[in-house]
């Protein structure tokens, strides 16, 4: 069974359901039908000795545990599940009430008989134990036959109750105003107005530490990377002379592919030398 309890915070108190333990749990919900049948199992051989003693023979003896301690339990469940304040209440409330003093007298007076402390043939005792089953089918058919108290459908249909009739209302006439007329032709719609290109971006101008480097970047601009003998003779024909190889592999190609890294290879394609 869960159990609520609040914590105080700045906030509005929350509840929080704290569970109960499994086994709790289990012996809750398992426990209570094994009670219950040990309970009556328990019952049940003081209540057939009475009826033994007022004169009811083998099979009959056997049903007066089922008219003692198990029409007990019955009428308060009846007692229970009834609405408060109906008439079955009150009858099945009496009815538990009475049914557990006779299942506990009966328990009382079975054994003070069997131990000797009271003599069991006695006329009263008799009488009271002979009016048992009779009293319980009274009461039980009673029980059945008294009405809930709730809305119940009847065995001829529902229940006719009178329909209010509904009211008319008066309805007032109102005139909608009248609508402008309707334009000849469609409002002209202007042009929107032509959008401006956007200025092309100006190329970023690079500066060279040596200014033959940017004959070597002329030689990149048909795709490929250019070799070593393409790059001299393009020295050559710009003016520059005679420059060795080392000097344009080590640092005048290095220099033109470190400003510009998209030149370097893999992404650039390598001419043959």
């Amino acid at each position: 069974m869960a159990v609520a309890q609040t914590t105080a915070t700045s906030g509005p108190t929350v509840p929080r359901p704290v569970m109960t333990p499994w086994y709790a749990r289990t012996a809750t919900t398992a426990g209570r039908p094994v009670v219950l049948s040990i309970a009556l199992a328990m019952c049940a051989p003081g209540e057939y000795h009475l009826a033994r003693l007022a004169g009811w023979s083998d099979p009959w003896a056997l049903g007066m545990p089922a008219s003692l301690s198990a029409y007990a339990g019955i009428a308060s469940v009846v007692a229970a599940t009834r609405p408060k304040g109906s008439r079955a209440r009150i009858s099945a409330v009496v009815g538990a009430v009475v049914a557990i003093i006779l299942a506990l007298a009966a328990q009382v007076i079975a054994h003070e008989i069997d131990r000797g402390h009271m003599v069991g043939n006695q006329a009263w005792l008799i009488g009271i134990i002979s009016a048992v089953p009779p009293a319980v089918v009274g009461h039980l058919l009673h029980l059945a036959a008294t009405p809930t108290g709730m809305a119940t459908t009847s065995p001829n249909g529902p229940s006719r109750r009178p329909v209010p009739a509904p009211t008319s209302e008066q309805l007032t006439p109102v005139t909608a105003p009248a609508l402008p007329p309707m334009p000849a032709s469609p409002p002209a719609v202007p042009a929107p107005a032509p959008q401006q290109a956007a200025p092309a971006p100006q190329p970023t101008l690079i500066a060279y530490s040596d200014p033959r480097c940017t004959v070597i970047r002329a030689l990149y601009n048909n795709g490929t990377r250019p070799g070593t003998a393409a790059m001299r003779q393009a020295l050559i024909d710009a003016g520059y002379g005679q420059v060795s190889d080392g000097h344009i592999r080590g640092k005048l190609r290095p220099e033109v592919e470190r400003l510009e890294p998209h030149l370097a290879p893999p992404l650039a394609s390598v001419a043959t030398p």
